[in-house]
């Protein structure tokens, strides 16, 4: 017995010290490269949230030019958001050989540029016979605030209701979006349903597109918690005419996202497949996307 206890406290041989060492320094090591991650993991989230309206926006910071210098007839408005900023954004009445009509557009332009970049699909809305609301974003083109999902819906809001004092309410008015834009106007519709949506190069999530660059979800969830834009699912409890337009070789939408967005749309009148065609290309600002609303608004007129 006296033997027994003796051996099983002799000191351990010096190969079994080492090997017990060596397996303590890689513990220690997989610790702190494991603190090392969680630590890079979450100031990048901070640091992500902090400057994420920098990683989603890209605005414009110049001042716009007056509407009529760009578009002949076109009015400088000023929209007034629920959180009292003033907006500065653009009015085209329909141009005076169109047909007549009595609808009219709201357009929401994606997150890049400025709506003067969009001049000429609000030309080609107008020559169609259609009153064309431009918004102008908070953040963008020396506009105050800071934009976000939130705030850019209170922006579209706000035009929304300007032109229901013209004379458009939104059971005659089609939203229509492009890109961020997309998220936008759905998200507008879920407050205020109108008579139609178009929406080009819609994503299913703001999330989605982040994580075909940064393939962490739990990462790009932590970042976008102020810019989610959940597009499909908004169209999938909308009874809302929609069309939705796309290119097969968008680099910045995937395509398949939005035909998710099409598939899921609970009342879905069109979707359009340009072959060939990218997110930016000129195309989007002409003929195909005014006549896809000018076959949506017949529908539903």
């Amino acid at each position: 017995m006296t033997s027994e206890v003796a051996e099983s406290v002799a000191p351990p041989s010096g190969k079994s010290v080492e090997r017990r060492s060596r397996r303590r320094r890689v513990v220690r090591v997989a610790g702190v490269a494991s603190l090392v991650v969680v630590v890079v993991a979450v100031g990048l989230g901070f640091g992500g949230r902090a400057v994420q309206d920098q990683l989603v926006y890209f605005p414009s910071r110049s001042a716009l030019p007056p509407a009529a210098s760009v578009l002949p007839g076109a009015q400088d408005v000023t929209l007034t958001t629920r959180d009292g900023l003033e907006l500065v954004a653009w009015f085209v009445p329909p141009s005076p050989d169109a047909p007549a009509r009595d609808q009219a557009v709201l357009l929401a332009h994606g997150n890049g540029g400025a709506l003067s970049g969009r001049a000429s699909l609000a030309a080609e809305l107008a020559d169609r016979g259609f009153a064309v609301l431009m918004l102008g974003y908070r953040g963008y083109s020396q506009n105050p605030g800071t934009p976000s999902e939130e705030g850019l819906i209170l922006d579209a809001l706000a035009g929304q209701q300007e032109l229901a004092a013209r004379g458009f309410p939104a059971e005659r008015t089609i939203y229509l979006g492009e890109s961020i834009g997309t998220g936008v106007v759905t998200g507008l519709a879920a407050q205020v349903p109108p008579a139609g949506l178009v929406l080009r190069s819609p994503f299913t999530s703001l999330h989605d597109v982040a994580t075909t660059v940064v393939p962490v979800p739990s990462l790009v969830r932590f970042i976008l918690d102020r810019n989610r834009y959940p597009v499909e699912e908004q169209v999938a409890i909308s009874d809302v005419p929609t069309a939705v337009l796309y290119g097969t070789t968008d680099d910045t939408v995937p395509a398949a996202q939005s035909i998710a967005v099409a598939a899921a749309a609970q009342n879905l009148v069109e979707e359009v497949e340009i072959k060939g065609v990218g997110h930016n290309d000129a195309l989007w600002l002409g003929s195909t996307v005014a006549d896809a609303v000018v076959r949506l608004a017949d529908s539903v007129a």
